[in-house]
């Protein structure tokens, strides 16, 4: 395992950038991610106590920086909201410029954070970081695919796993729960469409699948 001792000097500082929280809101957001990343670490099978600290502080300064970036974006938005209030065209087009700068903030962030963790941990451990932060939805999604019909080919299955990775690394970066599940929503409904044209009939696929779940059910009562 590759660590860097030299970026490790007794206890890790955890940064927070949030303008107008108070102090008490501030710890209790710390004590919230650093609870949520604990749990992310836990299941990564680290044996060394200073990889594990270094991973968890990675984790909990991303949620961090991921919260603060959404918060910076959602005022800047609003801002430009009331600046161009009336000016539809001029609203829009001022606001995808923004938002593209942001995303591309976002992917810088995220490009780092990873690099980071290459540094502390296995690639097999960052993908656990990775389902951790987007609540194991690839893997659980992948398997349901895969279940619900079973004749997928080598290739469909790789065109599956390709855009559930990219929504994935999408996913990271979203401010909370919901728009998390939104981005796995958009991606599983392009593998719906890839899937439909390919012949596969979805509606027959899920109903035949569903049957056999409840006939598992009633065999190991």
């Amino acid at each position: 395992m590759k660590i860097r001792m030299k970026w490790f000097a007794g206890i890790l500082f955890v940064f927070f950038v949030s303008k107008g929280f108070a102090q008490t809101e501030q710890d209790e957001y710390i004590k919230v991610i650093t609870e949520r990343s604990d749990k992310i670490i836990a299941e990564l099978g680290i044996l060394d106590s200073i990889a594990y600290y270094q991973a968890r502080a990675l984790v909990v300064n991303q949620y961090a920086a991921i919260n603060a970036h959404h918060e910076a974006r959602e005022a800047e938005i609003k801002k430009i909201k009331e600046k161009f209030a009336g000016q539809e065209a001029l609203l829009d087009q001022t606001r995808a410029a923004y938002e593209a700068e942001e995303d591309a903030r976002l992917r810088v962030l995220h490009a780092a954070f990873i690099k980071k963790l290459e540094d502390v941990l296995e690639p097999m451990q960052i993908e656990g970081v990775k389902n951790g932060m987007t609540y194991g939805v690839l893997p659980l999604t992948y398997r349901a695919f895969q279940e619900m019909i079973p004749t997928l080919k080598s290739e469909e299955k790789a065109w599956v796993l390709l855009w559930l990775t990219e929504a994935r690394e999408l996913a990271m970066d979203a401010p909370d729960s919901k728009g998390k599940h939104q981005i796995f929503g958009k991606y599983k409904g392009r593998i719906n469409n890839y899937l439909s044209k390919r012949g596969y009939d979805l509606q027959k696929e899920g109903d035949a699948w569903k049957a056999r779940r409840e006939k598992e059910k009633t065999g190991a009562k």
